[in-house]
């Protein structure tokens, strides 16, 4: 990587690297098979770069939004670290045109890929907290994630989204709606709508729409889990 483009990145980053083989270090995909040649590609980066996206975001939920409670905490969260967030905000930094990749994985449109922007995106998460302590890796991610969270926060009022993500981090297994009754004339119907879990009682909810009887339905599930008041 040339001068400038590194000076370039560095703004981009928010960060100019002590130790600037961290950097290349977390943009080196493992198709150039660095470890052949003593050096190292992006995985244990993006591992520990994982972790402390973790805490970056947690900790600023938790100081975002002091009247919400766990659940709709978490829902905010597991959007905002899952990996299509990750990409999207790699794309933002457009960390694409600084990877190292192998001349196959280049010519395959590694540079694009979803799952590698995210990996490569987390190592750089790493490598900035190595190099420069965790005040500069979370000024980079409040700094890439500012619209997410807004976007994460209209998320957490959604009861099916909230309900989805609790039972999927509780049980892996996502709740089942059913429509169990149709009423009313044509243009003004009324739906009732069930909704059922592994280990929770089934609820309902009713709604002039499927998809309004559906968060009803949610809605009453998460009042008795007592995720709302």
């Amino acid at each position: 990587m040339g001068n400038s483009d590194l000076a370039e990145l560095y703004t981009r980053l928010g960060h100019e690297f002590a130790q600037p083989e961290l950097l290349e270090e977390a943009l080196s995909h493992p198709s150039l098979d660095r470890r052949r040649q003593g050096g190292r590609d992006y995985q244990r980066l993006e591992f520990l770069g994982d972790r402390v996206l973790g805490l970056v975001m947690s900790t600023a939920l938790y100081r975002d939004d002091g009247s919400a409670n766990e659940g709709a905490l978490a829902v905010r969260f597991n959007t905002l670290v899952r990996r299509e967030t990750v990409a999207k905000a790699a794309l933002l930094v457009d960390l694409g045109q600084y990877m190292h990749l192998g001349k196959s994985e280049d010519r395959q449109g590694g540079r694009g890929k979803p799952a590698i922007l995210a990996d490569v995106c987390e190592a750089v998460i790493g490598a900035l907290y190595l190099d420069g302590g965790l005040a500069v890796a979370e000024a980079f991610v409040l700094r890439y994630w500012a619209d997410f969270m807004s976007s994460s926060e209209a998320a957490a009022k959604d009861p099916k989204t909230q309900l989805q993500e609790l039972l999927q981090a509780k049980s892996g297994k996502p709740p089942r709606y059913k429509v169990a009754g149709r009423e009313g004339p044509d243009h003004a119907p009324v739906f009732t709508v069930e909704v059922n879990a592994d280990g929770h009682a089934a609820a309902a909810g009713q709604g002039g729409s499927r998809q309004e009887a559906e968060k009803a339905a949610a809605r009453s599930m998460l009042l008795n889990m007592g995720e709302l008041s």
